[in-house]
């Protein structure tokens, strides 16, 4: 199955003492691009986590964003380094008496450096290091889901435009060769026009124009394009990374359509060759969001 390049996934775990929350998402890139944010006491971590990722995502311009918060229902505020916290009243103190400044310490004013004199409570890395993987780990799940969630949808959009290309190229067959009938012919009559001399050679004549007819038949560059259609839509249900091999499939579609294009007389034909272009510029729009 196909995955599309951009997706969200989120995970979170928690004990009674801390919470421990990774999201996951990723925008289209031609390669593999990753960005981690961690918590401070995890920044060793980033290294294996960037393997982590590496394993279950191939393609993508990828971020992960892990928070470290305390349990709410914990005691947020245990912890207060009390010699800190006198330090602060004094100063404030100190500040009010220098700026001349009225009314005493308030609650409010020493709250304003609460980061400071409220001791973080210790966190057993090596003990919490198994519950960060294990929620990255949940988190690239959910996030994968999504993509291939996504990627499901952009495999029935892409079969519908293959089935609409696919039943163009049909009808080219069918019109080519009336076409090419037509074409002969009128190029004999036109021929038979300007070279009177060619009438007593009618089969040299017939063999100059059959050459000239041969040219502007379409048949190997259909055979070629509904080969490349099946490989295309093979591609879709049974290739893991698919984004690359699609977009060279594309290019060789593309390629026999211009010459389909270049070389047909009708004008039928050439309605049909539009047509395929049309749908092939959505399907390589498509092609950019898929891993």
């Amino acid at each position: 199955m196909i995955s599309s390049m951009t997706g969200f996934g989120k995970s979170v775990a928690s004990d009674d003492k801390f919470v421990i929350e990774a999201e996951i998402r990723s925008l289209n890139s031609r390669f593999l691009d990753i960005s981690i944010r961690l918590p401070r006491d995890f920044s060793d971590f980033e290294i294996p986590i960037r393997e982590q990722i590496k394993k279950r995502i191939h393609r993508g311009k990828v971020s992960l964003n892990v928070y470290l918060n305390k349990e709410e229902n914990g005691d947020k505020f245990s912890n207060i380094d009390t010699a800190k916290l006198n330090k602060i009243v004094e100063f404030l103190r100190n500040v009010k008496q220098i700026g001349n400044l009225s009314g005493e310490v308030s609650l409010a004013q020493v709250m304003e450096f609460v980061q400071d004199f409220s001791a973080d409570q210790e966190i057993d890395v090596e003990k919490y290091s198994k519950i960060l993987a294990d929620t990255v780990d949940q988190a690239i799940t959910n996030f994968n889901k999504m993509r291939l969630e996504e990627g499901e949808q952009l495999r029935i959009d892409l079969e519908k435009r293959c089935e609409g290309i696919l039943n163009s190229v049909e009808e080219v067959q069918k019109l080519n060769r009336g076409s090419v009938v037509e074409y002969f012919e009128k190029i004999r009559e036109r021929a038979k026009e300007l070279y009177e001399s060619l009438e007593s050679n009618p089969d040299r004549l017939n063999l100059e124009l059959a050459l000239l007819a041969e040219k502007y038949d379409l048949t190997e560059e259909c055979v070629r394009l509904k080969s490349h259609l099946k490989l295309f839509r093979e591609s879709l249900s049974h290739s893991e990374e698919a984004g690359r091999k699609l977009n060279f499939i594309s290019q060789e579609i593309n390629r026999e359509a211009n010459t389909i294009n270049s070389k047909t007389i009708s004008t039928e034909i050439a309605h049909h060759g539009i047509y395929i272009k049309e749908e092939l510029e959505k399907i390589r729009e498509q092609i950019q969001n898929i891993e």
